[in-house]
This record gives C-alpha cells, structure tokens and sequence, in this order.
C-alpha cells in the first residue's frame, strides 16, 4: 500500500473523525485529506515530479503533516529535517539530494535562505508559513497554496517508489538519506501496530520531533490505522503534557529514557495519575532496569514496551510486556514478520550467550543510502537468497536460549543522546574550526537523564579560552543536543601506545555529569 492511501481512505471511511490534534487546529480525516490535495497540486505547479525530493522543514505542526501526505500525493519523496538543523548541515542535504522543493515555516526562512548562499542558481519551489509580518520574502504563503482546488493529476505510482529520505548521523560525521520506500515504510507501521494491539480507537501523544523517526512514524501509525493523534512539540512542561493526555484520553505515549527519567523525577505524581493510557512505549535507548520498575509502579495498569530500533530498518525488537519481569534487561525479540540473529566477524551465527553482532531481515529494511554505495555496502549485505541483503546493525548483543536480545554495545563511536544519535566526528570538526582549539576529541559519558552526554577533552592554543566559549561556539554551528555539555582541558589528548587519539581513554578521563 501507498503512504498517502492511509490518508485518503481514512477521509472517505470516517471523514469527520478527528485524525489529527495540535494547540491551534484540530483536523478531521476529511479536512486533513483536502489540505493534502491541495498542497500536492501547488507542489505539482510550483514543478515537482514524481520521484522528485521535498524538504520538511518544521517543528511539529499541522502544516508539517499536511506536507508529508501532500509530498505523497504529488508522487514524491518528503526528507523530513529537524527545525533546529543550522544553515552549513542543511545546505548539506540541499546539495545531496537535490530537492526541488523545500516546505518550511517562516521563522525557519532565516536557515534556508542561508543554505542555499552556496549553491544560489539551483532553482526551488519554497513555502513558508506565515509569521507576524505575513510570508517571509524568498518564498511562497504556504496558505495560499492550500487555496488551489485539489485537482492533480494522478501519479501512476505504485509501493516500490521512494517514499522516503530521512537522513541519519553517521560515524563519518556527514549525514546519510536512508532510503524507504512506501512497501518499507508499510511494512514497519504494519508490524509495529500489530505487536502493540492498536486500534481506530487508539488516542496517541507524541512530543518527539516528526524528523525523529520514532516521532514520524507515531504519525504514519495513527493514520493507516485510522486513530488519533496529538502533536506537541516537546516535553518541556511535562505537567502541560499530562494535562493535555487527561483532557484528550490519549491511550498511547510513546516516549524516550530522557523523558522516563524527568517523569520519575517528579515527586508530586501519584499512581494512576493518567488514567486513560493503555501502553507505553520506548526506545531510542534502554531503559535502565530500576527505571523500568519505577515507570511500572507510576502506571500499574499500563502495558510498556521495551523496544531497540535503528533508522535503516525502523524498529528491530520489542519485549512483550509479561517478560518485563523475567527479563527486564533484553529488548526483546524480533517484531512481527522479521528475523534477527548474531553473527561474529565472520559472518557465521555465534553460539548462544555469546556477543556479536545484530542482522535483521525483513521487508522493512531500508534499500540503502542514497547515492553513498561504499555505507550501503557495509550495512546491506547478501543473505541467503540471492534476491535479498541482510541489514548488519553494527550494535552487538547476545542472545538467551529462548531467542530474547540483549544490547552489549556499539561497534562504532556513535553517542546516543536525549534520543538522538551524535557522530563525535562532528562535533569535532566544530570544535577544530574555532581558532583557540589546537586539538579536541569528543566522546559520551553516562548520564543519568540524557542516557549519554557529549563531553569534549580539549587542548587550547589559546590560554584564555573558556568552557563558556567553546559551548557558545558549538551553539551557533550544532544543534542543540549535539552541543558538548562538559569541556576539560589538557595539554594533550589521550592516546594509544600507537600514538591513535583513545575515544575510550578520553572518556575515562572525563567527570561524570552530576
């Protein structure tokens, strides 16, 4: 099935059912359905083809889930992207995938307008919403191209298209555009909401980012499923939060171990405090076992989903919640209609309880980086059929003897981060364009709330620079969760007998976040 298919007939099912909830608009399936059309056919004048890739670049909005289901329509490709992306990493992805539209919102004009300093000729169609002084300049009202009457034409399109491009931070420290085509995509939505037992009557919370695909996919679930779905744009007021789960019944809230660790952290919050929720879910990172207890004894009646994912395959395992007990630190076993297994360096399955590394078949694996064939041939391998590859995770763990995964570590450098995955290479790069910095390295310490913390061992060539200015540095050229939350200072970095700066030795020598 076709993305857009969830949408369109969802609106000729049940057109006044509430499909979506945010603070300014409420949008039955119907109206959401009409909006969508109505964008498609301003993106198909403004000259996007099928095939053709568009940029979302918003915060969680309406508009945002209108533009993805309108980039559907017109037979495109969206690439949803973070809205605190900076102006040098999204002239990236300009460069990269060559969109011929880019959606965003005015306040964001500011980002965009400088991403394409580099490359001014590249012809784009670019909406924005309004801000206080109406459409930005550079760009179209993205209301009044919900004005058009939704008369395009058909795109001929079929489930193997390219529905998808959401790039992914990677060890070299340049993003990568996983590819997902709309099969992909249906495949994953499908299994996911089986083994969580959702329904049309489901009423889902996500605050996580809609270019999260943990957040994006809470989007795509609710509308094939044909549930409701309340959008908010983060968890800075979790009392804010809870209130809106009271007010709107929400029965799902999926969340992330930063949230799980704010949540138990209050202390005015009494057991069965949000009556209305049937499930939690979680992943982006694991969650520790005494949290998991916490977070049981907080919601007695509420079934939580221990869950491991990564973007090439969205969602990998998920412990069924009568296991929490018997095995509260496994992430479970492979989702429906996937298969997982460990293999060692040489490829061949290890013996059980031993480490290795993590493969996944299914029809949900990615078809690869676009345009990157060297990174798709180290994560897409062949399998045992000639017409298929195999997705290596890079991520170790071992196995118990009823088939339960255990996560035992990371084979490359990654930081994972309020949920979010930080290549250290990055941050570095950053760091090494200030001109008081001689050397740095960048590695995670564990933390408490965020899972992982970026730290930052540093030599400077100038004496008076500061732990203040090096963050204010990193601020104006990373987004926020990629923003070193400790600087230490040495006069060289920590290295190997080889004379190789250590990842492992500088985060040996780096303090604990308190």
């Amino acid at each position: 099935m076709r993305i857009e298919q969830y949408l369109a007939s969802n609106a000729a099912r049940q057109g006044d059912k509430t499909a979506l909830i945010t603070a300014r608009r409420r949008l039955p399936y119907g109206e959401l359905d009409d909006l969508a059309g109505r964008m498609a056919t301003s993106l198909t004048a403004g000259g996007v083809k099928r095939g053709d890739r568009v940029l979302v670049f918003m915060d969680n909005c309406w508009e945002a889930a209108v533009s993805i289901f309108a980039v559907l329509k017109a037979g495109a490709t969206f690439s949803p992207i973070n809205a605190s992306t900076k102006a040098d990493k999204l002239a990236y992805m300009i460069a990269d995938c060559e969109p011929t539209a880019i959606l965003t919102q005015a306040r964001l004009m500011p980002v965009v307008n400088q991403a394409r300093t580099a490359d001014a000729n590249r012809r784009l169609f670019v909406a924005a919403t309004s801000g206080p002084a109406g459409a930005p300049g550079g760009a179209v009202s993205f209301d009044s191209c919900l004005t058009v009457a939704p008369a395009f034409a058909l795109h001929g399109g079929i489930d193997s298209d390219l529905a998808m491009l959401i790039y992914t931070s990677g060890s070299t420290g340049r993003p990568k555009g996983v590819m997902m085509t709309h099969r992909n995509i249906d495949a994953a939505a499908e299994s996911i909401t089986t083994y969580l037992r959702n329904t049309p009557d489901d009423v889902i919370l996500n605050v996580l980012p809609l270019a999260f695909d943990y957040g994006l996919y809470q989007l795509l679930m609710a509308m094939r499923l044909g549930a409701t779905l309340v959008l908010e744009k983060s968890f800075a007021f979790p009392q804010a939060i809870f209130e809106r789960i009271r007010q709107e019944g929400v029965t799902g809230f999926p969340l992330v171990p930063t949230m799980a660790a704010l949540i138990l952290q209050m202390r005015d919050l009494e057991p069965g405090f949000l009556p209305s929720l049937r499930y939690i879910s979680n992943t982006a990172a694991a969650l520790p076992p005494n949290h998991i207890a916490q977070l049981r004894a907080l919601f007695p009646d509420v079934l939580l989903y221990s869950m491991y994912g990564l973007t090439e395959c969205k969602r990998c395992t998920y412990l069924p919640p009568e296991e929490l007990d018997r095995r509260p630190g496994s992430v479970g076993i492979a989702i429906p209609n996937t298969e997982a297994f460990i293999v060692g360096d040489d490829g061949a399955p290890v013996p059980q309880g031993e480490p290795g590394e993590l493969v996944i078949r299914g029809p949900h694996v990615m078809q690869g980086y676009w345009r990157n064939e060297a990174a798709t041939a180290q994560m897409l391998r062949p399998g045992p059929d000639p017409w298929e590859k195999r997705l290596h995770t890079g991520d170790l763990f071992r196995m118990d003897e009823d088939r339960f995964l255990y996560f035992v570590g990371r084979k490359d450098d990654i930081i994972k981060t309020r949920g979010e995955k930080v290549p250290p290479k990055e941050v570095e790069a950053v760091l090494h364009a200030h001109p008081g910095i001689a050397e740095a390295v960048v590695a995670g310490v564990t933390d408490p709330v965020l899972g992982q913390a970026i730290a930052a061992v540093v030599v400077r060539s100038d004496a008076g620079l500061t732990e203040r200015d090096i963050i204010r540095h990193c601020a104006l050229h990373l987004e926020d969760f990629m923003v070193p939350k400790l600087i230490t200072f040495r006069d060289e970095l920590p290295k190997t007998d080889t004379g190789k700066v250590s990842r492992r030795l500088a985060a040996e020598i780096l303090e604990p976040i308190s």
